[in-house]
């Protein structure tokens, strides 16, 4: 070794270990005695927080305030209309009448919802002593299901509101949500501008005067409309988790838990397909292609929890488990007759016959318009090839509706569930400007005061 070499050595001269036992060798070479990093503070966390509502606010405000100024324009015309007429004052309060206008948004459904939420539960099938007619049961609260007026005695407690104020709440909160989750929906599909108009023809569409009263249609619409996102996003827990709950709602929920077992099966089909054909090889993300069966699965097995399990509850209270079914058929001749009702219908309203079950002339009109855009819309629904989840509840719930015998008139606020309707007449109306876009919605938001909120509840029975 010359000496060069050794001038470029290292010295371990003073390798001794130091006072705190640490040696020269391993001290780091930087300094140790620098300050901790500092932490996020309050003012930035802030920044963030009100940087997320206002991207939240940009996002969902136009869908927001689109859907409360036409609804707002619709419910005043509907309480206009009301007042004038004045018929609802010589009406009993419980069927459509009341001592102010508002009060007849909690008549005859909403009546039973309040008489739940204050006492609950007391099933049973009573006879109606010498009843020999369509109505052999005495009418019972265990026909309406469970969900919106727990809701209501909740908001109730959590307020100080009365049960009637609270269940109001409840529906118009709803049906905000309702629109968001339509929006979401159709935007997936058509865009959000498409989106932002299914928005505002839920707030216009026939039966959409449900929406601000004490019914369960806003609150069922929300949960289902939510369920079919979390579906087309694949959140199958999620989708399970709402749909169980939709059956605490409506017994229309039958329609949406085949709509998702559908769905489901169809996607752990698709992937097995995947695996076999590209067997383990990462996809486009990198992560490895399997079969995931055990989230649809789940979800199927938890969707029909709630409707299953209040009918059977009824059912055992009432010792019969067909007990749900024969009180909706004796008290309210409410049944499945594969659609004679509705044939009967439309074979007599067009040539001036009134002559058959639960006869509401006005009422029955717009309910038959109301099929006829159902049955018009649909093929177009179906061009748009949207995912399985949303045609197999569309169809069920026309097919649900259409099939049993019922107030005929009530049709337009049965197939409110079915909001896969608006997605076709959204996508068309994308094309509108928006002064334009505001101008059609806004003229039919004016007529819905009649067609779809006085007609309902005056002259014919929601």
């Amino acid at each position: 070794m010359n000496e060069q070499s050794l001038a470029n050595a290292p010295s371990y001269e003073d390798n001794g270990p130091h006072a705190d036992g640490r040696s020269p060798a391993t001290e780091p070479p930087y300094p140790t005695d620098l300050p901790p990093a500092p932490s996020p503070s309050p003012t930035s966390a802030a920044r963030r927080r009100w940087a997320r509502l206002c991207r939240a606010a940009e996002h969902h405000g136009p869908v927001l305030a689109l859907y409360g100024a036409l609804k707002l324009i619709g419910f005043c015309v509907f309480m206009y209309l009301l007042d004038s007429s004045g018929d609802f004052r010589k009406k009993d309060p419980r069927f459509g009448g009341g001592a102010h206008a508002w009060d007849v948004l909690a008549t005859w459904d909403g009546w039973w919802y309040q008489q739940i939420a204050a006492h609950g539960y007391h099933p049973a099938l009573v006879p109606v002593p010498g009843a020999g007619g369509l109505i052999t049961i005495e009418g019972n609260s265990a026909a309406f299901f469970p969900l919106y007026p727990a809701l209501m005695r909740l908001v109730s407690s959590c307020t100080g509101l009365g049960l009637f104020g609270a269940g109001l709440l409840v529906s118009v909160v709803a049906s905000f949500v309702a629109a968001l989750a339509i929006h979401a929906v159709t935007a997936r599909i058509g865009g959000r501008r498409a989106g932002l108009a299914a928005a505002g023809l839920w707030a216009v569409w026939p039966g959409s005067g449900m929406e601000w009263s004490a019914y369960s249609e806003s609150l069922y619409v929300a949960l289902a409309a939510w369920a079919c996102y979390a579906v087309m996003r694949h959140h199958w827990i999620t989708a399970g988790i709402l749909t169980c709950a939709t059956g605490l709602t409506r017994p229309t929920a039958t329609a949406l838990i085949a709509a998702l077992a559908v769905a489901a099966l169809l996607a752990v089909h698709r992937q097995r397909r995947e695996v076999r054909r590209w067997g383990d090889a990462p996809g486009p993300d990198g992560k490895r292609r399997r079969v995931e069966f055990l989230r649809p699965l789940i979800a199927v097995a938890i969707a029909p929890l709630g409707l299953f399990g209040y009918l059977g509850w009824v059912g055992y209270r009432m010792d019969d488990y067909s007990g749900y079914f024969k009180l909706q058929e004796g008290a309210w001749a409410h049944t499945f007759d594969y659609g004679k009702h509705t044939l009967d219908v439309f074979t007599s309203l067009p040539v001036g016959h009134f002559d058959y079950l639960f006869a509401y002339p006005y009422e029955d009109l717009i309910g038959v318009g109301t099929v006829l855009l159902a049955l018009i819309v649909l093929p177009l629904l179906l061009r748009l090839r949207p995912p399985a989840v949303l045609v197999v509840h569309t169809f069920l719930t026309i097919a649900l509706v259409l099939g049993s015998q019922q107030i005929f008139g009530n049709i337009s606020r049965y197939l409110l569930p079915a909001f896969p309707l608006f997605i076709p007449c959204a996508v068309a109306m994308r094309r509108l400007s928006t002064p334009v876009l505001c101008t059609v919605l806004g003229i039919a938001a004016l007529a819905s005061g009649s067609y779809a909120g006085y007609a309902l509840f005056e002259l014919g029975v929601p």
